[in-house]
C-alpha cells in the first residue's frame, strides 16, 4: 500500500491515540483551543445582523483517564455555527453552541468564549449626523449543560469631567476620555446595547465618533455641566445595574486616562462584594 497516496489512508485503520487510557489519574479542568479568529455573525437587538470577526476560546474538561481531547471537532462545530445557513450569534445562540460542544466532546462540563467589535451607528445631539462607534464585546457561558453560567461584558468608551478641577478653577476644567467595563450574569439574556447605554446615559457626556461644531459645544458644556470622578462613574453605573432584576451578578470599572498626568485614574466595584 502507497502511504503517500492520500486516498489509501481513508481505507486504513488510524489509532486513536488521544482516546487511550492515561494512567496519571489527573484530571483536566480546561482544554482546547485558544486564540481562534474567525468570521462570524452578530445578531443585534434590533434584529439586523453585523459580519465581524471574533476570537474563540472553546474548551472542555477531560477526565483523569482520558490522555486526550479531540481538538479537530471544536473546529468543526464552529465551521458549522458560522454557516450562512445557521442564525447569527447572540447571546441565546452562543448558548446552545456551548450545549452542542459538550455534546460532541462527549463532556461534562466546559467553556466557550466569543470576544469581538460591535458597531453602533449614533446621531450626533445637535446636527444628527450619524457616524460608526466601536464597543469591545465579550461573551463566556461556562459550566455544565444543566448549569451554565453566562457572563457578558462590554467596554464602553465615555467622556468624564473632574469635578475637583471645576471647583478650584477660575475657569475650565480638565477632562478625559474614560473607559467603563461592565460585566454581568443574568439569569435571562441582556441585549448588550443596554448595557453599552447604561455606561453612557451615567458619564459626563458619551462620546461620538463624528461631530460638528454645533455638536462639540453639546458635548463640552454638557459635560462641564455633569462632572464626575472616576468613583463616581463606577458608582452610578453600579446603581442601576442592581436595580435590574435580571442581573445576579456583576462587576463595574472605570480608567479615566488623565489628561493632566501620566497615568490613569481607576475604580471597581464588584456586586456582590
Amino acid at each position: 500500500m502507497n502511504t503517500r497516496d492520500p486516498n489509501s489512508l481513508l481505507d486504513r485503520a488510524i489509532p486513536d491515540v488521544q482516546g487511550s487510557v492515561d494512567v496519571r489519574q489527573q484530571p483536566i479542568q480546561q482544554v482546547g483551543v485558544k486564540g481562534l479568529r474567525y468570521p462570524m455573525r452578530w445578531r443585534a437587538a434590533d434584529g439586523s445582523e453585523q459580519p465581524g470577526v471574533g476570537m474563540f476560546g472553546m474548551y472542555v474538561a477531560l477526565p483523569a483517564e482520558q490522555k486526550g481531547t479531540h481538538m479537530s471537532r471544536f473546529i468543526e462545530l464552529l465551521e458549522r455555527a458560522i454557516r450562512p445557513d445557521r442564525p447569527a450569534f447572540d447571546v441565546d445562540v452562543f448558548a446552545a453552541l456551548h450545549r452542542e460542544m459538550l455534546e460532541r466532546l462527549e463532556a461534562r462540563s466546559g467553556r466557550l468564549e466569543l470576544s469581538f467589535t460591535l458597531f453602533i451607528r449614533k446621531a450626533a445631539p445637535v446636527s444628527g449626523v450619524e457616524s460608526l462607534l466601536d464597543y469591545e464585546v465579550s461573551v463566556c457561558v461556562d459550566g455544565s449543560a444543566q448549569d451554565e453560567e453566562l457572563t457578558l461584558s462590554v467596554v464602553v468608551p465615555v467622556k468624564s469631567l473632574c469635578p475637583c478641577s471645576k471647583g478650584i478653577s477660575d475657569y475650565g476644567a480638565h477632562n478625559q476620555r474614560s473607559h467603563v467595563t461592565i460585566s454581568v450574569r443574568s439569569h435571562e439574556p441582556i441585549p448588550v446595547e443596554q448595557l453599552i447605554r447604561v455606561a453612557e446615559e451615567e458619564a459626563s457626556c458619551e462620546v461620538f465618533g463624528l461631530l460638528k461644531r454645533v455638536d462639540e459645544k453639546y458635548v463640552t458644556e454638557r459635560a462641564y455641566d455633569n462632572p464626575k470622578f472616576v468613583e463616581d462613574l463606577v458608582r452610578d453605573v453600579a446603581g442601576r445595574l442592581k436595580a435590574d432584576s435580571r442581573i445576579e451578578t456583576f462587576s463595574v470599572q472605570a480608567e479615566n486616562f488623565e489628561s493632566i498626568h501620566n497615568h490613569s485614574a481607576y475604580a471597581r466595584i464588584d456586586h456582590p462584594a
